[in-house]
């Protein structure tokens, strides 16, 4: 009886730690990379876990904004002990103010090392697209290398 008291205690003092370390990881925004080319730019931020239908991407007011809405998988045979990955993750990168993009060209790609690329192309000031909001197709990044160098070839929209 005292070990079946000393487990439920446990468990729970575990599934309350898992839960405060995932709340935490939510309120924290995504880790992004922001580069720039030539001819775009390309932000690059972690995305572990995400599948392509996780994925949401929007280019709005001079930002690319992300929500990644996992699920958790269920293995059979086995009970969660300790639930502690956050399963709704946010990010944001501001763009330079000077930067002219175009955002219905824009591309996101899910790479296979858990990363998010989003590639936005430049265009000149008279070609310049609109700061409306812009939702960008994610694509599952299956034909490409993966390697950072990959930003065009597998990043369809």
């Amino acid at each position: 009886m005292i070990k079946e008291l000393g487990d439920t205690i446990g468990s729970r003092v575990l599934e309350s730690i898992g839960r405060t370390v995932g709340r935490a990881q939510e309120r924290r925004p995504l880790p992004v990379d922001l580069l720039e080319s030539d001819d775009a730019y390309l932000a690059v931020f972690d995305a572990p876990g995400a599948a392509k239908s996780d994925v949401q991407v929007r280019y709005d007011d001079g930002a690319i904004v992300v929500r990644i809405d996992r699920f958790r998988e269920f293995y059979e045979g086995f009970e969660m002990q300790f639930p502690g990955r956050g399963l709704s993750l946010d990010g944001r990168v501001d763009l330079p103010p000077e930067a002219t993009v175009d955002p219905t060209r824009a591309t996101a790609t899910v790479k296979s090392d858990g990363t998010l690329h989003v590639r936005l192309p430049k265009v000149d000031e008279a070609g310049a697209g609109s700061d409306e909001p812009e939702s960008v197709s994610v694509d599952d990044g299956e034909r490409g290398t993966g390697d950072a160098t990959d930003t065009d070839g597998d990043a369809s929209a």
